[in-house]
């Protein structure tokens, strides 16, 4: 591991990736004040509130426009990467959150809630571009050994992100009224700091050899990454995957969907990608509060609750992070998904049984942190480090979009769903959630190959 590919490790998951997380929680603290700007500026312009149902589509629209511009970005992947490169994208969708914190940081100043919802938006459009391009940029420049380490640095800090947002919430920090513009545009701190920085680390060596059969960037590339000259074995390994994609330009989404050669490939990504959303995370945060009073702890203090679960998703984080290199990726999967089936089933259990068994409750409370640590234990960042470690050059870009659009489409499905089905289902709601988990982890068990330590050649390989 050395110094640069640690560095542009870092400064990429945090430009970038921790963006991603904080955008996810940044809303959910200061709603009641944003609602009120929107309730007085409809008042000042045209001479009445809002009506309650209107004021609660304008903040769902809020909420909401950030997986819609995700959605955006991750079909934009593919045309980005191949013109301006993963560095180089990266560098540009900093702009993009700048952009974005400009709008938000001075909607209230302008009376325009307009710019609130345009600036979430704008945020999303970076985050479904980075959500994918930041691991295929990292799967490209680590060597096979440490693919998996520097894979799942982006997951830690997206949880970093969920958890900044929740610690700058907190009343004694940026939860007051006149904080919140400030708030939600904080995001351009780190995006400022990967558009300074970035520029100094090269392009991904893949990118240059393989789509700009740039032999002598690659090797600069190469040299400056692993630390070492002596790096024509790597290049051997590129070339021969170069070699092997000769007759075969960059494939599109439609080609990559009825390519009989991929065609396992392709469903992995599929069902890993869905299932990471399908399996009810964010209906888990989304719930999270109101289990926490079912458990008696008083609404003045949840606040506060809700940050200790953001320290255990960091937990959960490393420890994964730290692992996958000894134990693989499928058993971090499998393990992951398992967990958080029979947690969900055990959420279900403690909401039935907490009124005539009151110390269930805090069942349900250890079961929330138990779905939470196994969802970053491993699902929350292997489905993108598995993407690109699935394909070869050719078809990563498209697998990619795919596998983002996915997830997209998924969290405004679950976001959009959820409220509903909880009123139909009750407390078996969740136990949806625990039958996606487990039929994930099975298919994970009968069908993907453990990837460590392998090339990209020998995993496509493997699957042939």
């Amino acid at each position: 591991l050395t110094f640069p590919l640690l560095s542009v490790t870092l400064l990429v998951s945090f430009g970038s990736s921790m963006l991603y997380g904080y955008n996810l929680a940044v809303v959910n603290s200061p709603a009641v004040h944003i609602k009120a700007f929107y309730n007085t500026t409809w008042s000042q312009r045209y001479g009445h509130g809002l009506a309650p149902g209107l004021l609660t589509l304008l903040y769902s629209l809020t909420v909401s426009t950030f997986s819609l511009g995700g959605l955006v970005g991750s079909l934009l992947v593919g045309v980005l990467v191949e013109r301006y490169g993963r560095n180089g994208v990266l560098s540009r969708s900093s702009l993009l959150v700048l952009l974005a914190g400009g709008f938000m940081g001075f909607s209230r100043e302008l009376g325009s809630p307009e710019m609130v919802i345009i600036g979430r938006c704008i945020t999303g459009i970076h985050s479904g571009v980075c959500l994918s391009v930041v691991p295929l940029y990292l799967g490209e420049i680590a060597p096979k050994n440490l693919r998996g380490f520097l894979g799942l640095v982006p997951s830690i800090f997206i949880c970093l992100g969920v958890f900044s947002a929740q610690v700058l919430g907190l009343p004694e920090l940026l939860g007051e009224d006149r904080f919140w513009p400030l708030f939600l545009s904080v995001v351009v701190i780190p995006a400022s700091l990967q558009l300074l920085l970035l520029h100094c680390f090269p392009e991904s060596p893949r990118y240059l050899l393989i789509e700009r059969d740039d032999v002598c960037g690659t090797t600069r590339a190469l040299c400056r990454f692993l630390g070492t000259p002596d790096v024509q074995d790597v290049i051997e390994e590129m070339k021969e995957e170069q070699q092997s994609l000769s007759s075969v330009e960059m494939v599109s989404v439609w080609q990559l969907l009825w390519d009989r050669s991929v065609h396992w490939q392709t469903l992995s990504v599929v069902v890993v990608n869905a299932g990471m959303q399908l399996s009810g995370i964010d209906a888990i945060w989304f719930y999270t509060n109101t289990i926490f009073e079912n458990a008696g702890i008083p609404v003045s203090q949840i606040p506060y609750t809700t940050v200790g679960t953001g320290t255990t998703e960091v937990v959960a984080g490393l420890i994964g992070c730290f692992t996958i290199e000894k134990l693989g990726r499928r058993p971090l999967l499998i393990t992951g998904f398992c967990v958080m089936g029979i947690c969900l089933a055990g959420i279900t259990v403690s909401l039935l049984l907490q009124s005539t068994l009151p110390w269930m409750c805090y069942v349900g409370v250890i079961c929330v942190i138990g779905t939470i640590a196994g969802f970053c234990m491993g699902p929350a960042g292997i489905p993108f480090l598995m993407t690109a470690e699935l394909f070869t050059q050719s078809h990563r870009p498209a697998a990619y979009i795919v596998g983002g659009s996915l997830n997209w489409l998924c969290n405004f499905t679950i976001g959009f769903v959820f409220p509903f089905l909880q009123m139909s289902a009750g407390a078996f709601c969740f136990l949806v959630f625990c039958g996606v988990c487990l039929l994930v982890a099975l298919y994970v068990y009968l069908v993907i190959p453990e990837t460590k330590n392998k090339t990209f050649m020998e995993i496509s390989h493997i699957f042939a």
